[in-house]
């Protein structure tokens, strides 16, 4: 497709890239600098200071060096941000029984840590953290009976959740960007294997998979903003919401609202989410199961 004489052209991937090594034509390789320290800095800077607040300048002053020598290892902020985005879900710990062997490094690898000084296309895959941590105390625990295929369903969105929450802007960058770099795609193998194991028919894999990872990326990515607004204001969570409901307890239209929290009990703000998603998640299973079953047996029958 073409508008006018322009041809629309996909977004440029650092996952896409042909360049393999580290090198700009007429300049010197930086001095104690890698890609492995500059996206540990850049992991940093978004979690402190955000999206809008992050810069190519302000990292290269968080390195110490030129914005020209972050340039030798990268050609664009948005490859950078591709990098960064990988790495921090190499934080989502795996299920070790959806993890093929092959995918899971015997030492964790931490976000200021790996083989992130490779290319991209040499770059390793994605492991589970607590995969390695059970294989180096109790040998592999794959010789162990595999949890169930809901119990491994939980923790992938629990873990999911965690650094959705940890990391806010990364809930903007995954509809950004192709977010297929080795830990993206090594939670996504992961994804798959648990979702078949469920039983659920080839061609409804991905739809149940949907429901999951588009509740857990809403709900995290509110929970998350909802936090960070908190630590900008300098205040708890459990005061805001108390100052919010202090505030329109005489207002009709907020009547549902006030019973609903009632009904929760004398519960702060987190312990309140975690009830929420826990059951939401619940329900969410149940019904894959339900789906599943009703699917089953109308193609039996």
């Amino acid at each position: 497709m073409a508008t006018g004489s322009r041809a629309i052209r996909p977004r440029s991937s650092v996952w896409l890239s042909e360049r393999k090594t580290p090198r700009r034509k007429g300049d010197q390789q930086p001095v104690g600098l890698d890609r492995l320290k500059i996206v540990a800095a850049t992991v940093r800077l978004l979690d402190a200071d955000g999206l809008a607040g992050f810069s190519m300048r302000r990292l290269a002053a968080e390195l110490g060096v030129t914005a020209m020598s972050v340039y030798w290892y990268v050609d664009t902020k948005d490859h950078l941000l591709e990098l960064a985005l990988d790495a921090a879900m190499g934080e989502i710990v795996l299920p070790i029984e959806a993890v093929a062997p092959e995918m899971a490094p015997p030492v964790p690898l931490p976000v200021d840590a790996g083989p992130m000084d490779a290319g991209p296309a040499e770059a390793g895959p994605a492991r589970s953290g607590a995969a390695d941590a059970e294989v180096a105390e109790a040998g592999d625990p794959r010789s162990a009976e595999p949890r169930d295929w809901r119990e491994q369903l939980r923790q992938l969105a629990e873990e999911s959740r965690k650094v959705l929450v940890r990391h806010p802007w990364l809930s903007p960058l995954m509809g950004e960007f192709l977010n297929m770099g080795p830990n993206a795609m090594a939670f996504t193998n992961a994804a798959q294997a648990v979702m078949r194991n469920s039983g659920l028919p080839l061609d409804k894999v991905s739809s149940a998979l949907a429901l999951v990872t588009q509740f857990v990326y809403g709900f995290s990515t509110i929970e998350g903003r909802f936090a960070m607004r908190c630590r900008e204001e300098g205040i708890v969570q459990d005061e805001l919401l108390q100052e919010v409901m202090t505030t329109v307890k005489d207002r009709p239209d907020f009547d549902g609202t006030r019973e609903m929290f009632a009904a929760q009990g004398d519960i702060g703000v987190e312990e309140m989410r975690d009830r929420d998603f826990t059951f939401a998640l619940d329900i969410a299973i149940s019904g894959i199961e339900a789906l599943r079953d009703a699917t089953l047996r109308a193609r039996e029958g």
